[in-house]
């Protein structure tokens, strides 16, 4: 039984979903004017939620800006080159991590108590939030190219405009943006290189 429940999960994915998840998908910068309904967001967030994270820490939030209102409260934050792209995408994501996340460790994870080694350890609790937060909003991205969503996440923007505009009461922290919609493929550049494996990998 145990073989084959390995081999049930072990079969590698199709060469279309390998082409949707990463070898055709790209950062856009630009949108096409289509909405990306709740239901999308809720299906993203339910595939995400399922990757690994420390202890099943799972620090990360998100909060998604569809309005006009909402994102006029980023636009002061950002970069100058990201204002375009950022007020024509149809959702912007505000990844996020939680500063007090080992409080759902009881929850989260009841077969031991992880909690304690985070209480009044604000270096490991920030170290393990903004890794793990990190790792989340990279499955996230992944689970939106999953539904047929594009992505563009931006690291170009003032984080402590945009704790202070959306998290005034320190809990929560950004770590990065991510724009979501529908891109329009006709404003791609070319696909940037990529470092080869021997460039960037070692087997020992």
């Amino acid at each position: 039984m145990a073989e084959t429940q390995y081999a049930a999960h072990s079969t590698k994915i199709s060469s279309d979903a390998l082409d949707q998840l990463f070898r055709q998908a790209r950062t856009y910068s630009a949108w096409l004017p289509r909405r990306v309904p709740v239901e999308a967001l809720r299906e993203v967030y339910e595939l995400a939620r399922l990757g690994p994270t420390s202890a099943n820490g799972a620090p990360a939030r998100f909060v998604f800006l569809e309005s006009e209102a909402a994102k006029a409260r980023l636009l002061p934050a950002l970069a100058p080159l990201n204002v375009e792209k950022t007020k024509t995408a149809p959702v912007t994501v505000i990844v996020a991590w939680d500063t007090e996340f080992y409080e759902n460790l009881p929850r989260l994870y009841p077969h031991a108590d992880m909690r304690s080694y985070f209480v009044g350890n604000q270096p490991l609790i920030d170290e393990t939030a903004f890794r793990n937060s990190s790792l989340q909003g990279a499955y996230f991205i992944l689970a939106a190219r999953s539904v047929g969503l594009d992505c563009g996440p931006l690291s170009g923007f003032d984080p402590a405009k945009v704790n202070a505009e959306f998290f005034p009461d320190g809990k929560w922290k950004v770590n990065f943006l991510c724009n979501l919609g529908y891109g329009d493929r006709s404003k791609l550049f070319p696909r940037n290189p990529r470092l080869e494996f021997d460039e960037a990998c070692r087997v020992l």
